[in-house]
């Protein structure tokens, strides 16, 4: 199944095209709180905070990857929307080349330097034996991971956002199913909940790219499209490398801040990790609606389409705010609930630390609602560099100021936990007063669209 964003009511389009995304990547989630929910349940709150640690830091690293993808599907939606098929196929080539060196580059690394990036991390003795033991296995899946979102930002930019969301949904159910197994079964530990996200990642990943060969003729590569070509290699660099950027960058700054909360101890350590995982899962949605707002961005800028482009911005921020107003609301109200999922009755301090983090967060989620349909316009208009500065913005406020705040004895941890929406508001004023300057004469300036 593809789709033409190109055409036909905006407001539909965008959702119909969207949901798969928002869905997928809620599922995508279920992998590590899946992990979160059986190692808290059963195994401890040292567990617990080792592999909530884990999760910031697998991001950051997946994070590099996962931005060369995004730059990458910018590159081919904007192939697809000018109908260069034959320079499609030529980029996937040159993609997936780039982007599977960088991984394994990055797998040798991690390896390597796990130690002394628990040290940098300042993980407490009690959590750094676990910890090293759970990322021991879950480097094995970065590979998985490319896997996974290459093909998948691939297939979205044709339009054809279901088939990730049914295979992640398919591995979703397999992690579940095998963390039951490794832990409670086989007692393999923190191990064990490492080994059920690897197996599934790999599922995921290796299905995605049978079912894109098969079903998508357009991109079997053939003889002809495995040869180098200057320019398009310098296109899919560019933005490749600076979403890839922003998205390390990104997640960086909240690794710093990971750094941060560990030093606070294994109760506030332990209450981060849940907490974050109900508030990544809360705004999900909008982040996934800001990269589908991006691809049909990037598809209607390869057809040279600017009034859609103005009116799907206008209909996704509409979007965007009713969705954060409803979400917010539901994670102030049920903040102590949902840390209950994770932590048992009896850890007061910890559900404590949790609920205060959900509701300052939680109050926030249509800035950062506005900040990801920033980024995903940026990039889809190829200005990647933008999205890298309104994430510098972003987290270095939030770094700066949750290192200054919480060294205030009088505000503590809750320096930690106010930085962010902080950083959020700074970057969406940055971002919406550049594109007031900006936009009116770059949007329409024939010389920005190379190749079409």
């Amino acid at each position: 199944m593809r789709g033409d964003l190109t055409r036909g009511p905006i407001a539909p389009a965008l959702l119909r095209f969207a949901w798969p995304f928002m869905v997928g990547n809620l599922l995508q989630q279920c992998y590590n709180i899946a992990d979160t929910l059986i190692v808290g349940r059963y195994l401890g709150s040292d567990a617990l905070g080792a592999v909530g640690s884990s999760y910031t830091l697998m991001t950051f690293l997946t994070s590099i990857l996962l931005g060369l993808s995004m730059g990458s599907g910018v590159f081919f939606s904007i192939c697809w929307g000018q109908g260069q098929r034959e320079r499609l196929r030529r980029g996937i080539v040159l993609s997936f080349g780039l982007i599977a060196l960088v991984t394994a580059v990055l797998n040798v690394l991690v390896f390597v330097f796990l130690q002394p990036i628990l040290t940098l991390l300042q993980v407490p003795d009690e959590c750094r034996g676990l910890m090293a033991a759970y990322l021991f296995v879950i480097f094995f899946g970065i590979a998985a991971t490319f896997l996974y979102n290459f093909f998948a930002c691939l297939l979205r930019a044709l339009g054809n956002s279901v088939a990730p969301l049914l295979f992640l949904a398919v591995a979703a159910v397999l992690n579940i199913g095998l963390d039951l197994v490794f832990v409670l079964a086989f007692h393999w530990g923190v191990a064990g909940a490492a080994a059920a996200t690897v197996i599934a990642q790999y599922v995921s990943g290796l299905g995605l790219g049978i079912y894109g060969w098969i079903r998508c003729p357009e991109i079997r590569i053939r003889r002809q499209d495995l040869r180098y070509d200057r320019g398009d290699m310098a296109e899919i660099l560019r933005l490749s490398s600076l979403t890839s950027v922003q998205q390390s960058v990104m997640n960086f700054g909240i690794l710093m801040v990971q750094g941060r909360v560990n030093s606070f101890g294994p109760a506030v350590m332990a209450a981060f990790a849940a907490a974050v995982k109900i508030d990544s899962f809360a705004y999900m949605p909008v982040q996934d609606f800001g990269n589908a707002f991006s691809t049909f961005v990037a598809q209607n800028f390869g057809a040279e389409k600017r009034e859609r482009i103005r009116d799907g911005v206008r209909s996704a921020v509409l979007t965007s705010t009713v969705f954060c107003l409803i979400i917010s609301a539901a994670v102030f109200l049920l903040a102590r609930p949902l840390m209950g999922l994770f932590v048992e009755p009896g850890e007061t301090e910890i559900l404590d630390i949790g609920q205060a983090y959900l509701r300052i967060e939680g109050s926030f989620y249509c800035l950062i609602g506005l900040l990801f349909l920033l980024y995903g316009y940026y990039r889809a208009v190829r200005r990647p560099g933008m999205s890298v500065v309104l994430t510098v913005i972003s987290l270095g406020a939030r770094v700066a100021l949750a290192y200054g705040l919480s060294a205030i004895p009088a505000i503590g941890v809750t320096g930690i936990w106010m930085s962010v929406p902080i950083g959020w508001f700074l970057a969406d004023a940055v971002g919406v007063a550049c594109d007031k300057v900006w936009h009116p004469n770059r949007l329409n300036n024939p010389q920005n669209r190379r190749g079409a």
